[in-house]
């Protein structure tokens, strides 16, 4: 038997080699004292990822926990309290899960996501640990860069911006039964963004594959910008050439721009972002520009006025 690991820390995290096969992961079960209904958190079986930690762009802060990370969540397709997601786990039904890449490319993919690790397997560095804040934890996600799916659909030069979509299921969602938002939920971003190589698709967490209540079975990671961008349970990723509707900006276009980089010096109408509170802790810290990742994405935005594009 492969040996399982448990990580409640970063530094207790160890490289293991890429693994081959979804099926080959090993069903295991989390140690205490973080987790009393581990069905809850991670489903019947807590399906254990192999990883390569990605040491370039990794930050060295402390993660939280797995509880933290799997019990305070915002997925309002299962509810808009912060446990709803919790609660309602076992109602996103994840099996038989297909991710389309369509719109202005040369070579459409729809890849049943049982075999979405095994497609990315044999290309070396893909799946990293990134430990990157998710304004306002730090959070050990497992996946690929998504410039490495976009670049297998060749999108064609027309192609400016790429939309997501996430999944729409009214009978079994309780959150999509309310008008909360304009179902499904759409997010975008430009294809620059999409393909800087902090912009992850995640697969799994803390060695695990993704629990429902964290956007089970692929979700996109976008570190330096608020989280909402970071769309859950994508169904559908669309090359486009004008920028897309997205839900919240759609909903509340006073409060939520599309860009939605973190940044200190833009407040919302309701609250300053000055500073922010992390979870698990009791001080306020200050917010950084671009969540700390200024080196890597400020260029992105060179001459663009960041109060206007907020």
């Amino acid at each position: 038997m492969k040996k399982k690991y448990i990580l409640d820390r970063e530094d207790k995290v160890t490289d293991q080699r890429l693994f081959t096969k979804r099926r080959e992961i090993i069903a295991g079960i989390l140690s205490a004292p973080f987790v009393l209904n581990t069905s809850n958190l991670f489903g019947k079986g807590e399906n254990y990822l192999s990883f390569k930690k990605d040491m370039q762009y990794s930050t060295n802060e402390q993660t939280n926990t797995i509880k933290q990370i799997t019990s305070y969540n915002n997925f309002y397709e299962l509810g808009s309290g912060k446990r709803d997601p919790l609660i309602n786990a076992d109602k996103l039904n994840t099996e038989n899960w297909k991710l389309t890449v369509d719109g202005l490319v040369e070579n459409p993919i729809t890849i049943d996501t049982e075999d979405l690790i095994t497609k990315f397997s044999l290309e070396e560095r893909i799946y990293r640990l990134r430990c990157v804040e998710a304004w306002s934890m730090v959070i050990p996600w497992i996946g690929f860069e998504l410039n490495q799916l976009i670049k297998k659909a060749k999108p064609l030069a027309s192609a400016k911006f790429v939309a997501f979509q996430s999944i729409l299921d009214r009978d079994n969602l309780p959150g999509q039964r309310r008008n909360t938002l304009n179902w499904p939920y759409r997010e975008g971003l430009r294809l620059d963004e999409a393909m800087n190589p902090l912009t992850i698709i995640s697969v799994g967490l803390y060695g695990r594959v993704l629990p429902n209540q964290n956007g089970s079975p692929v979700r996109l990671v976008v570190p330096w910008k608020y989280g909402f961008k970071s769309i859950k349970s994508i169904v559908k990723i669309s090359l486009v050439s004008d920028e897309p509707k997205t839900s919240w900006n759609e909903q509340s276009p006073n409060e939520y721009g599309f860009y939605s980089n973190v940044n200190p010096n833009v407040a919302h109408p309701r609250w300053s972002q000055r500073r922010e509170r992390r979870i698990g802790e009791f001080k306020k810290r200050d917010t950084e520009i671009f969540n700390g990742y200024a080196k890597y994405v400020s260029f992105l935005y060179k001459n663009m006025d960041l109060k206007k594009y907020f």
